[in-house]
């Protein structure tokens, strides 16, 4: 954040573990902290709108602005929306949304489907059908499960496509390093997805958000493979993206390098230029100037 010119400000604090619940011994001291520090920053800094992008470690700011009285607007990732985000919704003077099935579940009066604001070099295209290039992430962390099908099923991805881009997280650098042949571009961290995307006609992914935002503004057709931790919010997330015909599904215990490569081989020529139609229509690359306009509104009312 300085480096792009703005200021930086941070607060400590924790999330709800449902997974583990022993981990949340340390919240009922967290917590008040966490709010006096943001009481702290809010009164210095003075804003006239606060924008919570969702999850816990928007809590602490929210909050704060609304004990200050202060209009806050929030953004919500997921089909199924986080604790936070229905914590405060009711009092929010907008919630914005990425996905549609987010505003049956939660009580506002103004919810505006924006998409999730993205960097810039995320452009729409054709791709190929069939595919030539296919793109593997487990998102920012990797995945597990993911990397372990790729690699079982690399000899006979390598042969159909002429590239195998793999992100396969800092946890699968071993698996990169051992796994290295022709037509296999592995690495364990990228910060440049839109120029991996830009090269893919096929995205396997999880089913996290921030991805599917990033590959429906390219218009890739996905198969997403939806994690099953924090409450298995992303078979939600998923299901919107099958529904709306811009994916297909496979379930997280079911996921081998066999039903993976099934699944690829499976999608025809015709089915994936729909599908990537399909994702192309549920893109938002102009989700940023949507989020502008909701803050915009919310001040001039």
């Amino acid at each position: 954040m300085p480096a792009a010119g703005f200021e930086l400000e941070t607060v400590s604090i924790r999330g709800l573990d449902r997974d583990a619940l022993w981990k949340n011994v340390a919240l009922p001291y967290l917590i008040p902290r966490a709010l006096r520090a943001a009481l702290r920053i809010v009164d210095r800094f003075r804003p006239e709108i606060v924008l919570g992008m969702g999850g816990y470690v928007m809590a602490p700011a929210v909050a704060a602005a609304r004990f200050r009285r202060i209009p806050y607007v929030l953004h919500e990732k997921d089909v199924r929306p986080g604790l936070a985000t229905r914590y405060f919704a009711a009092s929010a003077a907008a919630v914005c949304t990425t996905l549609p099935g987010t505003e049956k579940r939660l009580r506002n009066d103004h919810i505006v489907l924006t998409g999730v604001p993205l960097r810039e070099g995320f452009d729409h295209r054709m791709p190929h059908a069939p595919p030539r290039r296919l793109l593997v992430t487990g998102g920012s962390q990797g995945a597990k499960r993911l990397n372990e099908a790729v690699w079982s099923a690399l000899g006979s991805l390598t042969e159909r496509f002429e590239e195998v881009i793999h992100v396969a997280g800092r946890q699968g650098a071993e698996g990169v390093a051992a796994n290295r042949r022709e037509r296999y571009t592995g690495m364990t961290f990228t910060d440049d997805m839109a120029a991996l995307m830009s090269r893919a006609d096929l995205v396997v992914s999880r089913a996290g958000v921030s991805t599917i935002a990033e590959a429906t503004a390219v218009g890739l057709p996905m198969v997403l493979v939806p994690g099953t931790f924090g409450g298995g919010h992303q078979e939600e997330n998923a299901a919107a993206m099958v529904e709306a015909g811009a994916a297909s599904r496979i379930a997280d215990d079911q996921l081998t390098g066999e039903t993976l490569l099934r699944t690829v081989e499976g999608l025809e020529a015709g089915r994936l230029r729909a599908m990537a139609r399909a994702s192309a229509a549920a893109g938002r690359r102009d989700a940023a100037q949507r989020v502008l306009a909701v803050l915009h509104e919310v001040l001039n009312k």
